[in-house]
């Protein structure tokens, strides 16, 4: 069966793409291999400036990379054009950084010089999902290049478009025509490639339980995986918190990619003595978002990249609404053509309803009550993801410390929506995975931290 790329907006398709046999799949993993075993002695100079070559297509053809992002997944064309722009920042970043990042660091023992180096591993598996279908590519191909890696991408198949585009771009700038292949493949053939002996690393950002499928091949053949996985990110609006400041953010973080991201904001806890008022403010913020045709310059809300996820999302607010919830905005799957879906807000939510235990990938929020600043962070901890939180306060001392200290994941904020950084590390904890990207960090995931010790 070949893979397709239709466009959610219209429901057209887009391109099918043949499928690669498995013979093909071989031949390209030992190219991959033997570009690898040549790329590892190149420089760090060298590398940055094909890297920093890269970041200049990027932004050469934005326009170009952007639209083929919407038609593909829907993504509102100024979001899009923001992510070329960031993926080309990443590019920039590790060609300035990635030497320093990995240089030998001395340790004083009774050895005459003794050492850890960070040496490449060789190549490095990504499976990759449709919702930053650039990014999510650049922010491990980047490092692992960097630090003298070889890679392969499956992607995911409504985007195949994109794969093949980032492939191209990454020939164009100059780096060895197979140091980094696209997979044409369904999801079923990825095990075959993890234990292929090219393989020496496995990255992996999507759903939890695929997520665990590949955690659980990889480790059956002894090979490193960094996992990036869903999310359900709490939001906590304390009493003393700057409302109009909050709700703008809180809005912003709901609906980026027309809310198809693991650390977008998906529920809001919010102390009683602000409830009301907050309730009010976010819905009055969420109806004015325009939702429509992702090529139009002022769409906030594009369509959801599938009609089965779409109808996914709706039936999660549906059962919720059952199981008490009540509705504020949306809730209805609108006519016409298109997997669009409303921004929905729902309050009154608590445990036991899917829009407090599950992960809402689309434009829907939850709102929580809290009774105060201890229950609020009780109830943000109460779930299996561990990705980004947010608190917002004006007593940024009392901020701080419930991110740092009290706060269950990854990536915490205060007073600002969570969000990924090249210089930060990304990645989170419990069902939302384990590894790290971007940073120092990042890069240091998929090298051979390298003990040596001279004696005397």
């Amino acid at each position: 069966m070949s893979l397709q790329s239709i466009n959610p907006a219209t429901g057209e398709l887009i391109q099918s793409y043949p499928q690669m046999p498995p013979g093909k799949v071989s031949v390209i993993l030992e190219s991959v291999q033997k570009s690898f075993e040549q790329w590892r002695e190149v420089g760090f100079d060298a590398r940055g400036e094909k890297m920093r070559k890269a970041a200049d297509i990027l932004r050469g053809k934005k326009e170009t990379w952007a639209r083929l992002m919407t038609k593909e997944m829907g993504k509102p064309i100024t979001q899009a054009r923001a992510e070329i722009e960031k993926c080309a920042w990443g590019c920039e970043f590790y060609a300035e950084h990635a030497e320093g990042f990995l240089q030998p660091e001395t340790v004083a023992t009774d050895a005459r010089k003794s050492y850890v180096s960070f040496q490449p591993l060789g190549v490095v598996l990504a499976v990759m999902p449709w919702n930053f279908p650039f990014w999510q590519v650049f922010r491990f191909l980047v490092p692992a290049l960097m630090a003298g890696n070889a890679a392969v991408l499956k992607h995911a198949s409504n985007v195949t478009g994109t794969a093949l585009a980032i492939e191209e771009i990454i020939r164009e700038a100059g780096f060895p025509e197979h140091l980094f292949r696209v997979l044409l493949m369904s999801s079923e053939k990825v095990a075959a490639v993890i234990e292929h002996p090219s393989i020496k690393a496995v990255t992996f950002t999507g759903s939890t339980p695929a997520g665990m499928a590949v955690a659980a091949k990889a480790g059956g053949a002894l090979k490193k995986t960094v996992l990036e996985l869903g999310g359900s990110d709490p939001y906590l609006i304390l009493e003393d918190a700057d409302l109009e400041k909050a709700v703008t953010a809180c809005v912003s973080a709901r609906l980026v990619n027309s809310g198809q991201s693991c650390v977008a904001a998906k529920r809001f806890i919010v102390v009683a003595s602000v409830k009301e008022r907050f309730e009010r403010l976010f819905v009055e913020k969420m109806r004015i978002q325009k939702t429509g045709d992702p090529l139009e310059e002022d769409t906030v809300v594009g369509p959801q990249a599938r009609h089965d996820l779409r109808d996914q999302l709706h039936a999660q607010v549906g059962e919720s609404l059952k199981k008490g919830a009540r509705l504020l905005l949306g809730g209805q799957i609108p006519a016409g053509k298109g997997a669009f879906y409303p921004p929905t807000v729902l309050t009154d939510v608590q445990k036991g309803m899917p829009a407090y235990e599950e992960e809402l990938f689309g434009p829907v929020a939850a709102i929580i009550r809290a009774r105060d600043e201890h229950d609020a962070i009780e109830k943000a901890n109460d779930t299996v993801f561990g990705l980004g939180a947010a608190v917002f306060t004006e007593d940024l001392k009392r901020g701080e410390e419930i991110a740092e200290k009290r706060l269950e994941a990854g990536c915490c904020f205060v007073n600002s929506f969570v969000k990924s950084d090249p210089r930060l590390p990304f990645g989170g904890i419990k069902d939302s995975g384990y590894g790290r990207e971007l940073s120092i960090f990042g890069i240091r995931e998929f090298v051979n931290i390298k003990t040596v010790y001279v004696g005397c």
